[in-house]
């Protein structure tokens, strides 16, 4: 029987990159059992000397951004200046979390009567991050700060066509001289993940990805009555009322749609703009989105690279024509693009009816809808049609717009005047089909430890 090989193929061209082989059983055995080892000295090791290792992946990962982001650009397609950023910030929450750490997971003094009564925070032990492909490098540093620093060692499932960037993860962390063990890429499909989380080695699981995969993955953990954690995307809705800024509302509507070629769970994917406005902001919004450079990712000047694989492709091209068939309209004109690669001209549709993929799906991709509304309690009641529940942006200059906003819009997060963003201060997660728990901050650190009560007469 020959073994099997897993290829990395370039968006862009189509062509194989590299070629991998995934971890046999028995290595994938051997590789639990290092981490549940290196668990029973890691979490004994000083806040100190975690902070320190830790601020030791950031400068590796600084020094060398250049060469990470190339490996990304060339796995998954995202534009380079991008991918750069990417690995910045991922140095950035690596700070963070080197320096607060200790005090987000300080003891609780709770008033008892006994003679001292608090809160400390435990690691529990090895957790497995079944992560997606688009954001290769930040949403697993995400999950691995936090994680490391609270004691915790983790266990990395990436998406097996970023498997270079993957290793290159492991390698920050043995390089930065974290413990053999301590943070380990599994070179594994979906397949061996139910055993893993079944595994009474493996503690808890974060996932972030699709709705099928959070529901397989939860229930397991359930049955195994494990915690878990998970991300599963959004179609976050951007409002724009009359008194908002509208070259920044317009900006920023570029920006948050076409970001990593539109390929971002807290991407803005719905707009409801009030009537007042509406034909000022989408002339604008058109404009710059026909205006975007579609091209080579690995040259600075590119804005939208291809998409990452030929089946998101192909499935973003399905979800266009069911919408356009269904009655919304297109209002922009689409670049021509190249026929070699995974390729989607960046594009505008307006006013998709419900039941169309523009109003009820997750369009992963660089296509915007727009809808005109006439108040907002009306954009409000639209965006809450949407069956998941990340972010949410509105471009307003009234406080009773904020205050109505922020009361009612059904997702994890509102923005206001701003682009949705995850920050290493800021909780993060969604609501609904979005997921649940938080990562990020103090509570994202907390997702994975015992918070043991402690009683002392």
């Amino acid at each position: 029987m020959s073994t099997p090989v897993v290829t990395s193929i370039n968006p862009a061209t189509g062509d194989v990159l590299q070629s991998f082989t995934p971890l046999a059983s028995a290595n994938l055995d051997a590789a639990i059992e290092r981490a549940d080892d290196s668990f029973r000295t890691w979490r004994l090791t000083s806040f100190t000397e975690r902070s320190r290792l830790m601020h030791k992946a950031a400068d590796i990962l600084e020094n060398r951004k250049d060469a990470y982001a190339r490996t990304m650009v060339l796995e998954m397609g995202k534009p380079l200046r991008e991918a750069v950023a990417e690995v910045e910030k991922c140095a950035l929450v690596c700070r963070h979390y080197a320096e607060h750490a200790e005090a987000y997971l300080a003891d609780e003094p709770i008033k008892t009567e006994a003679k001292r009564s608090y809160v400390r925070h435990l690691p529990v032990g090895p957790v497995l991050a079944v992560m997606p492909w688009n954001f290769p490098f930040w949403q697993v540093f995400r999950f691995a700060a936090p994680t490391l620093m609270a004691g915790n060692v983790g266990l990395l499932k990436h998406a097996s066509n970023v498997w270079g960037s993957a290793m290159n993860i492991e390698a920050v962390f043995r390089e930065a001289g974290f413990p053999d063990g301590c943070f380990q890429t599994l070179l594994i499909g979906s397949k061996a993940v139910e055993g893993i989380i079944r595994d009474p080695r493996v503690k808890a699981v974060t996932l972030t990805g699709s709705g099928p995969a959070g529901r397989a993955v939860a229930s397991v953990a359930s049955e195994e009555l494990k915690p878990s954690l998970l991300e599963l995307g959004g179609s976050d809705a951007f409002i724009v009322m009359p008194s908002a800024d509208m070259n920044k509302a317009v900006d920023t509507a570029v920006k948050s749609r076409t970001r990593n070629n539109g390929q971002s769970c807290i991407a803005a994917k719905r707009f409801f703009v009030h009537a007042d406005v509406y034909d000022a902001f989408t002339e604008a919004f058109v404009e710059k989105i026909q205006a975007l450079r579609v091209g080579d990712p690995l040259l600075e000047e590119t804005d939208i690279g291809p998409l990452a694989t030929e089946a998101i492709r192909d499935e973003l091209a399905e979800q266009v024509a069911a919408t356009l068939k269904g009655g919304a309209k297109r209002i922009s004109t689409p670049a021509k693009v190249d026929d070699k690669g995974w390729w989607f001209a960046p594009q505008v549709l307006a006013e998709a009816p419900d039941g169309t993929p523009g109003a009820d799906a997750e369009m992963f991709g660089p296509v915007a809808n727009v809808w005109r509304v006439k108040s907002l309690s009306e954009a409000i009641s639209r965006a809450n049609r949407s069956d998941y529940g990340l972010g949410s942006a509105i471009f307003t200059q009234d406080e009773g717009e904020i205050e109505q906003a922020v009361r009612d819009l059904e997702a994890g997060s509102t923005f206001v005047n701003a682009l949705v963003a995850s920050d290493p201060r800021l909780p993060f997660g969604g609501v609904k089909q979005s997921g649940y728990g938080r990562e990020l901050a103090a509570d994202g650190i907390k997702s994975f430890v015992n918070r043991k009560t402690v009683s002392i007469s």
